[in-house]
């Protein structure tokens, strides 16, 4: 039989697709727009006819009928990373959420640690060979492949075939289904006075021929716009976004004085416009990796002068980042910052940059604190961060004394908050 005959053998609408799910399973769905709309849609009409059915993701971006407290005994969403979509329901408690550092999950579904009975998941048309590519979000979505009873894949003419370790092969497929709805588009974060301030300090500290992580969010995108004028950048990181296709467009980016595997961007997943999604279909200069492999600190810390941009909520006086929840209310998740930041640490030349504004609530909070709030999640420990960036400055931590640190921070909080901050760091002896 013929890749195209098995293709078609296999194809059926989405409801046919989604009765393969048998109580009790439990399905992996990809990061953020590597989710399939139409399964998805599908296996939430079917939800009352199943039980104890669990669809575990990282940034779910649209909100099911399945996304239902009324429905949780039937299919419950477990958040590894919580989204617009899935926030409110892990706040209230019907959601349920598997706290991960990002690079682990495919290990973790390796050891049935998470389990993948199915996985549901966006791919690209099929080539002359039989493979098709989950260019959208390799992540884990691999790992839960080798190990699933079926995989089911949603087609769609406008998803790229990128380049990488992110093909299935049609034999691997159980069932899939067409559609060819845009894929979702995710516009880059406003920037205000606050996040160009940040950004321009990050931006001074990175040098012509560094390798960068950019984590999403309106501060990191403010450093990626003020790097225009740089020569020679190297891209090593989770996701690639329209910011970064800003800086390949202008020269900027070269990724040739990269270590590992120079001359190629390499990520794990996708999230931005149309555009960016046609820059990625058949580009050579681009692979698409899981993200044990792109977040192993070890392989990302080959390179030198790898940069880490991420950011928080709120940090200590030690340096404790809580960049995931508000006190206990869960907020997103830890995602890659860790892996990073430790990535970052490790190369030669390289910086982890922790970057926030100074206060919240309309100045009326600092986020700069002597302890964090109780409950708080902490993403990044005091013994990983290197530097912390607000509009006030830039404070390099590692490698200094509790006293050090405690000064630093509070040299760049915001200036109502500083004579506090400074009362409390001696109440705790860190001054």
């Amino acid at each position: 039989m013929s890749f195209q005959e098995t293709y078609r053998s296999k194809q059926m609408s989405a409801s046919d697709a989604v009765a393969l799910v048998r109580d009790g399973d439990f399905i992996i769905v990809p990061t953020g727009v590597g989710e399939p709309p139409a399964l998805l849609t599908a296996l939430s009409k079917r939800r009352r006819d199943l039980h104890d059915v669990k669809v575990a993701q990282i940034l779910a971006l649209r909100k099911y009928d399945y996304f239902d407290p009324e429905t949780v005994d039937h299919v419950r969403h477990i958040a590894l990373f919580y989204g617009s979509a899935s926030r409110a329901g892990g706040q209230a408690g019907w959601i349920d959420f598997i706290p991960n550092c990002f690079s682990e999950l495919p290990s973790m579904i390796e050891r049935a640690l998470i389990p993948a009975d199915l996985v549901f998941s966006m791919a690209s048309p099929m080539d002359e060979r039989g493979y098709f590519a989950l260019s959208l979000a390799a992540d884990y979505t691999m790992a839960a492949i080798a190990k699933a009873r079926a995989v089911v894949l949603e087609v769609n003419p406008q998803v790229p075939f990128a380049f990488g370790n992110c093909h299935v092969h049609i034999s691997q497929v159980a069932a899939l289904t067409e559609s060819s709805e845009p894929v979702f588009e995710v516009a880059l974060p406003q920037i205000g006075p606050v996040q160009e301030a940040i950004g321009k300090y990050v931006a001074d500290l990175i040098e012509d021929g560094s390798t960068l992580q950019i984590g999403y969010g309106g501060i990191p995108d403010a450093v990626v716009m003020q790097l225009t004028r740089k020569h020679d950048l190297g891209i090593h990181t989770e996701m690639i976004g329209d910011g970064i296709l800003s800086l390949i467009e202008c020269g900027a980016v070269t990724n040739k004085r990269k270590n590992h595997l120079p001359g190629k961007m390499v990520a794990t997943f996708a999230l931005g416009s149309n555009k960016l999604y046609r820059f990625m279909d058949r580009n050579p200069a681009l692979e698409m990796h899981p993200v044990d492999y792109t977040n192993d600190p070890c392989l990302a810390g080959l390179n030198d002068k790898l940069l880490a941009i991420n950011a928080s909520l709120q940090i200590d006086l030690l340096g404790q980042c809580g960049s995931e929840s508000l006190g206990a209310v869960p907020y997103s998740g830890t995602g890659g910052q860790a892996d990073f930041v430790r990535a970052a640490n490790r190369s030669r030349g390289g910086k982890a940059f922790i970057v926030l504004p100074s206060t919240a609530k309309s100045d009326a909070l600092s986020r700069i604190v002597p302890m964090l709030s109780p409950g708080t999640h902490v993403s990044t420990s005091k013994n990983d961060v290197d530097y912390v960036v607000t509009e006030f400055g830039v404070a390099r931590l590692r490698g200094q004394s509790a006293a050090q640190r405690a000064a630093a921070l509070i040299a760049i909080a915001h200036p109502d908050f500083r004579a506090d901050l400074r009362a409390q760091a001696r109440r705790m002896h860190l001054l």
